[in-house]
């Protein structure tokens, strides 16, 4: 059903696709949007190490929440800061695409636990995240992706 990846010699090992996704902040996340046209927006994320999943949080409504109403398959797009090796020009940096499905957490417990674990990644401060929480609890959907392709890549600029 997944395309294998054309420059197989780039292909990062799913460890190496894992390492991305728990290390950067932010990616972006692309759905099927109105009248047929991508939509990809930037999206602050978090990996659950222990499900699996890619969770983002935002409003209950909007563009987003009716493009997953009409189509629930989605991919999202992360890449690191990459790094500039002596003596070359270009830059070295990886890129992870995961494939699969997305859909709203019901379950309150998981929807903070996301709301806090995203929160952590920005910082430090738990009576800020607290507050925070409390204050958004009422307002706040949190997303959940299940992937169901995961693939990853080492590229040179060029």
């Amino acid at each position: 059903m997944f395309r294998t990846m054309r420059r197989f010699k780039q292909e990062l090992t799913r460890e190496e696709c894992l390492a991305v996704l728990r290390s950067q902040p932010r990616g972006v996340l692309s759905l099927l949007g109105e009248n047929g046209y991508p939509y990809g927006l930037p999206i602050d994320y978090w990996y659950n190490e222990t499900d699996g999943k890619l969770y983002f949080h935002g409003a209950k409504e909007g563009h987003k929440i009716d493009a997953i109403r009409a189509c629930d398959k989605a991919s999202f797009c992360v890449h690191d800061e990459g790094q500039c090796v002596a003596g070359e020009w270009p830059l070295h940096f990886c890129s992870v695409i995961v494939f699969g499905r997305i859909a709203p957490v019901t379950d309150a417990a998981l929807t903070e636990t996301a709301c806090r674990r995203l929160a952590e990644k920005f910082t430090d401060d738990a009576a800020y995240i607290d507050a925070e929480i409390a204050a958004a609890r009422d307002r706040v959907l949190c997303l959940a992706l299940t992937p169901e392709h995961m693939t990853g890549k080492r590229i040179k600029e060029s």
